[in-house]
């Protein structure tokens, strides 16, 4: 069962933009749309482990900075022609503040 962990203000999440959240098991990703949609997923592009907070928000996709995979933020899939999916988690936003399940 996951437990909700407060990750802190959803404005302190740039718009477009990305904060990452440091795990033992890897790093977490979270990203902010245009429309305050958070998202989170592994930080790691799965083409070649490319630091996905690095890249660039676009929509609801971020592009990778090593190589240009599209991921999808909602799904963690690569869009095609490429293929291959990013761990994905849960989030919620509750009266301004971001939380994530783990």
């Amino acid at each position: 069962m996951s437990e909700w962990i407060e990750i802190g203000a959803l404005e302190e999440i740039p718009k477009l933009g990305s904060r990452v959240v440091a795990r033992a098991g890897g790093d977490i990703a979270l990203f902010r749309a245009a429309d305050d949609t958070v998202f989170a997923l592994r930080d790691k592009c799965p083409h070649k482990g490319g630091p996905l907070s690095q890249g660039i928000v676009h929509g609801n996709s971020v592009t990778c900075p090593l190589h240009n995979w599209r991921i999808d933020l909602a799904s963690g899939e690569a869009q095609a022609p490429d293929e291959g999916c990013s761990g994905k988690y849960a989030v919620m936003v509750e009266n301004g503040v971001v939380y994530l399940a783990l």
